[in-house]
């Protein structure tokens, strides 16, 4: 689904990912663990298409297609998702509204006619109760006045209503207490199945403990210096990411 080969990206000038590889398929769970400024969400931003970052070698391939000169838009549309560390708020624009003009926009992109009114109705209570949001949240403006972990939850709401190929959770844990953490979770768990894939991006291995990885990585200066099971992050909640740099240079 997702094929990165020796991905080099840098914003204003300065090298962030330094011949990055990574391979995802379908139906997996991939996470990337790492030091700050390790370039963890580089790579999250970066594949979802963000401007200010400038790609000057590799190539990233989604569903066997170079995406590197598509736009964010475009990428969006093809079913990359990105849940944003710090959520951008958008006084006036409800949460309803918000994703109802999303999906109209990917199906206008596939050339389709807007969801019909009682079909995005049913879409949006089926998800909502799915993830235990009350509906008086739906009609609030996009994140103006949502805590921490409300704004998390919407994402995964997001997410869910969107049904992406590839989700990309950029530090989803952020700020969440271990009840929002554990519904945020248990979102993405319901949401896997044997056609999306998912990339988490997180500092800690306790969401690991609910959204369950096949695959942990360990990025250490813009490279992947190691990959393993699910073992792998409980032993650098243990030791560090030190042992690591010293085991690459070695």
């Amino acid at each position: 689904m997702l094929k990165i080969n020796n991905l080099h990206a840098e914003v204003e000038g300065n090298k962030i990912l330094n011949g990055l590889n990574l391979e995802i398929k379908p139906g997996e769970v991939h996470a990337i663990m790492g030091p700050n400024g390790s370039g963890k969400s580089t790579l999250a931003s970066v594949v979802a298409g963000n401007e200010e970052y400038e790609v000057t070698e590799g190539e990233i391939i989604f569903d066997k297609s170079n995406i590197l000169e598509l736009s964010a838009d475009e990428r969006a549309q093809r079913g990359i998702f990105l849940s944003f560390q710090y959520p951008v708020e958008i006084p006036g624009v409800t949460v309803t509204n918000f994703i109802r003009t999303a999906i109209n926009q990917i199906r206008k992109a596939k050339g389709l006619k807007d969801m019909p009114a009682n079909e995005m109705l049913k879409k949006i209570r089926e998800k909502a109760a799915m993830l235990s949001m009350d509906r008086k949240f739906l009609s609030r403006s996009l994140n103006e006045g949502f805590s921490g972990g409300e704004k998390k939850r919407n994402e995964i709401f997001q997410m869910a209503m969107l049904e992406p190929k590839l989700a990309i959770l950029d530090e989803t844990d952020s700020g969440l207490d271990i009840d929002a953490l554990r519904i945020v979770a248990d979102g993405v768990n319901k949401l896997r199945t044997k056609d999306n894939a998912t990339l988490v991006i997180t500092h800690y291995q306790r969401l690991l403990d609910y959204i369950v990885p096949d695959v942990v990585h360990v990025l250490v200066d813009g490279r992947i210096i190691k990959t393993g099971d699910k073992e792998l992050a409980k032993e650098l909640e243990v030791k560090g990411y030190d042992w690591l740099r010293e085991e690459a240079v070695v």
